[in-house]
């Protein structure tokens, strides 16, 4: 009785250990499956705002805020943006002075929690940058996604899609620049987007699904009047343009794609998120197992979940703009492309920008690399 009594504790005790771990999985894996847009990856540390003065901003320091370039500042309620470091500028030794360039809204205040962002810009094409721009729906196969387009005379339409932790506002950073040279640009709203069909999970699919929204955006520009398209994504919605290019029926007309911080392998990137918020070691393959269980995705030579990283489904020519300091979708993936498929991947390195924002930490050199990819294209 003794035996049988030990036995069945024992068997209770391990399906209580194991249901537990499935649980901690799955609560892992929400640090990728449940991102909200706009708001920071746990990669992404908090500052503190320890003072301001004309021009100038103090910040915790960390490395984060040594980072090169500019940046938006976002806090709770707030939106600023934020230049380089001024080394000369007087500070104590756990903090570090920013050149404040602006505050977009709100006010910033000693004490308040702020984290830098890759967007510069808040609103929309016209109240952000002062360009003409509609408001428009696409309809995709979930419902209406809201864009905006700001117009121009190129039958070559530029199609951008943000990724993890922003909005279609990233797009904003590249607006004015594509505007110049006259493409057409949509800047998409996908699926769990303020305003978008969320999808019927409730989960980020890190692009296996969003891509479909992208598709629906290809066709809306091809109704009204597009005969080529460029897809530029960020991130995950790197991962949408690089399935999209692959399995849309329009993808004949995809005339390159520019890819900055894309997610190739999506494993990695669950792993760094669930790390990110102190998930420990061991619980790491349940956080990528449960992602996998909850979404489709797949892992291994063929499956769904690694389609966007295959090389040999590129067609087009490919700018990825990427480098070392990503840890959320590290740049050895994007490295391997381009040495795979060196006659279409053309791969510009960025030091020092954190994933997803490899134009801050040097605009110019940036928009020259795709001014150069994208004149063949015009």
């Amino acid at each position: 009785m003794r035996t049988v009594k030990a036995t069945a504790a024992a068997v209770t005790a391990a399906l209580a250990a194991g249901a537990a771990s499935v649980a901690a999985g799955r609560l892992a894996s929400d640090a990728a499956l449940k991102a909200p847009p706009g708001r920071p990856l746990p990669t992404e540390p908090r500052l503190t705002v320890h003072g301001t003065a004309a021009g100038r901003i103090t910040l915790t320091r960390d490395l984060a805020a040594l980072r090169p370039g500019t940046y938006g500042l976002a806090g709770n309620g707030s939106h600023a943006v934020v230049g380089p470091v001024l080394p000369t500028a007087p500070h104590s030794a756990d903090t570090v002075v920013r050149r404040l360039e602006r505050v977009t809204h709100g006010s910033l205040s000693p004490g308040d929690a702020v984290w830098l962002t890759p967007n510069l810009h808040v609103g929309n094409p016209s109240s952000a940058l002062g360009l003409d721009h509609a408001d428009i729906d696409v309809p995709g196969e979930l419902g209406n996604l809201p864009a905006w387009f700001v117009p121009g005379p190129r039958r070559t339409w530029v199609i951008a899609v943000h990724g993890l932790g922003t909005t279609r506002e990233h797009a904003l950073n590249l607006m004015g620049f594509l505007h110049r040279r006259r493409f057409p640009v949509l800047a998409l709203a996908h699926r769990g987007d303020l305003g978008a069909p969320r999808s019927p999970d409730g989960l980020n699919h890190l692009g296996e699904t969003e891509w479909r929204d992208l598709d629906a955006a290809m066709r809306y520009a091809v109704r009204y009047g597009a005969e080529r398209v460029v897809l530029i994504g960020w991130s995950t919605g790197a991962t949408m343009a690089l399935r999209a290019a692959a399995d849309s029926g329009l993808r004949d007309l995809v005339s390159g794609l520019v890819l900055d911080s894309p997610v190739l392998d999506w494993r990695t990137t669950v792993r760094a998120l669930a790390a990110a918020r102190r998930t420990p070691g061991v619980l790491l393959p349940l956080a990528v197992r449960a992602a996998e269980g909850r979404t489709g995705l797949h892992a291994g030579h063929g499956g769904h979940g690694d389609a966007a990283a295959d090389p040999d489904r590129l067609r087009v020519p490919t700018l990825v703009l990427h480098g070392p300091d990503d840890t959320v979708a590290p740049w050895g993936a994007s490295r391997r492309l381009a040495a795979l498929r060196p006659e279409l991947v053309t791969l510009h390195t960025v030091p020092h920008a954190p994933h997803g924002a490899m134009w801050n930490p040097d605009p110019a050199a940036y928009e020259e690399a795709l001014r150069r990819f994208l004149t063949p294209l015009m």
